[in-house]
């Protein structure tokens, strides 16, 4: 199935992604310096960000690569950090159902912050939705690849003290939160996600919460789905 890549979508798609372009080309660039701190470079920071392309666990793999880690524990641990792709790509399975030869790649390309511009119900803009989406993943990418490359550079020729750098990506989705949340028809998915994942880290701890609060926060939304639609109905 053909994409409809008219001037009008690619202009769109490129401002929506601006606000990612901001956040990857800062968090690529600290990535990029970890890597090359860690003795990697840039022609690293490209082949990761290229076939990989997983920003958090990108992070985590500089620490695996330094440490030497075996297959089996970083299998293990990007199954972890990864996890809440599964729930990402369980919402996505209508809309990028007839995406015909692209699809494989939307799937690979589904982060954190490309899935906040194509979870919308509709293409903004009257936009074509297949050639929407191709492109916001595209140039998502695009702008990790470039962030990445650029800090294994700059890393191989300035001196940094890295640390805190990491806190970058904590930044970025603080940033998307704050986002969504001025832009949302109702708070209720974002307080209950909040407070699931408070009461999850309190139980389970910071090392392995995550993947309890992901069920916990699918089970509510799903038993409040009819409260959340028509909250957001009453809102608007």
């Amino acid at each position: 199935m053909r994409l409809e890549l008219g001037k009008g979508v690619w202009k769109k798609a490129f401002q929506d992604t601006l606000p990612v372009m901001a956040g990857y080309l800062v968090l690529g660039l600290g990535f990029g310096i970890l890597l090359r701190d860690a003795g990697y470079s840039a022609w690293w920071a490209l082949l990761m960000s290229v076939t990989i392309y997983a920003g958090s666990m990108q992070y985590v793999g500089v620490d695996l690569l330094a440490g030497g880690a075996s297959l089996l524990s970083a299998a293990l641990l990007t199954l972890m950090v990864n996890a809440r792709h599964i729930f990402y790509g369980i919402s996505m399975v209508d809309k990028y159902r007839d995406m015909g030869k692209g699809k494989p790649y939307l799937i690979f390309a589904l982060t954190d912050e490309t899935y906040s511009l194509v979870c919308r119900p509709d293409a903004p803009g009257g936009t074509p939705p297949r050639a929407y989406y191709f492109l916001v993943s595209l140039f998502d990418q695009c702008y990790w690849v470039a962030g990445s490359v650029l800090g294994g550079l700059v890393g191989s020729i300035l001196p940094f003290d890295t640390t805190g750098v990491d806190f970058a990506m904590t930044a970025l989705f603080t940033v998307i939160f704050v986002e969504q949340w001025e832009k949302a028809d109702t708070h209720l998915p974002a307080v209950i996600g909040l407070a699931v994942s408070v009461c999850c880290l309190a139980l389970f701890g910071a090392d392995s919460f995550l993947i309890p609060a992901m069920i916990g926060i699918t089970l509510c939304l799903f038993l409040l789905r009819g409260k959340i639609a028509g909250g957001g109905k009453a809102d608007a």
